[in-house]
């Protein structure tokens, strides 16, 4: 999927919403945990309910690497059932992969090849060498890592040296490795002001941006200070539609609140006569 097409995506739907999948066991609802592998379900129920209204899914690795060799297969059963039941949407690894290129390509190779994936989120730190081997899937993304919304992200990101701080040095050297076919940035929502800034410097890429929802990030300014003349946003909901119900109602609930979010989208699209 290139720019062109993960637009007329968004316009199809008349959404930008992404759906981020970081299934805590802990967190699923208790009549789920006596199925043999109750984050798949999870998972399809949520997706059964969600996918009119989303554009993308984000699975965090993380949640699935720590259930051990199950959690890969959940991983990847949940992955296939959204390109065999979903095939048109956008699927991302949120994975924050990133390093030398022997070993980039090898965790390029996993999400990119061996899971059909078609995103991989990766760490620029280690520089062009790290990331290379993520640009080199036709039709694939790299998305890196440029400005968070965590608290930490003040120890270095806005790190100035010669009048240029850390994320805006990533934004700038990193063009000269991709497209904006093939290269979208993270970028926090609760850091929205900024993003008047980050389009002088990438006016054209999508941004990938979390903390909507229950992290506090306000839709309507990513709207305002980062919507592009073909969007250029994915706007990821994690926590506040996956898991906003704990009862055996949660898959409904959480249509419900991707609805909502879809809803709103839809008029930030028509305010810029997108759709």
């Amino acid at each position: 999927m290139n720019h062109r097409e993960l637009f007329s995506l968004i316009v199809e739907k008349r959404s930008f919403l992404c759906v981020g999948l970081d299934t805590e066991i802990e967190k699923i609802p208790s009549f789920l945990k006596k199925l043999k592998d109750p984050v798949f379900e999870f998972n399809r129920r949520i997706i059964d309910a969600t996918h009119k209204y989303t554009v993308a899914y984000k699975p965090n690795i993380a949640f699935y690497e720590s259930l051990g060799p199950e959690g890969w297969k959940t991983l990847e059963l949940t992955v296939n059932y959204i390109r065999k039941k979903h095939p048109e949407i956008f699927i991302i690894a949120d994975a924050k992969r990133g390093d030398i290129g022997n070993t980039s390509k090898m965790y390029a190779k996993t999400f990119l090849e061996n899971l059909p994936f078609d995103a991989v989120t990766v760490a620029p730190y280690m520089g062009e060498d790290s990331v290379a081997p993520f640009l080199t899937y036709q039709g694939k993304w790299a998305i890196l890592l440029a400005l968070t919304s965590n608290k930490g992200a003040d120890d270095f990101q806005y790190h100035d040296e010669d009048g240029l701080k850390l994320y805006q040095r990533v934004l700038t050297v990193s063009q000269k490795w991709g497209t904006v076919d093939n290269l979208m940035y993270v970028v926090g929502a609760t850091r929205a002001e900024m993003l008047t800034e980050i389009r002088k410097l990438v006016p054209r890429h999508f941004l990938l941006v979390p903390g909507v929802g229950a992290q506090g990030g306000s839709l309507a300014e990513v709207a305002k200070y980062g919507m592009t003349d073909t969007c250029g946003l994915l706007v990821n909901s994690s926590r506040g539609i996956i898991f906003a119900d704990s009862t055996e109602n949660f898959a409904k609930v959480a249509g419900v609140k991707a609805g909502e979010m879809q809803s709103e989208m839809e008029c930030y699209l028509k305010e810029r006569n997108l759709v």
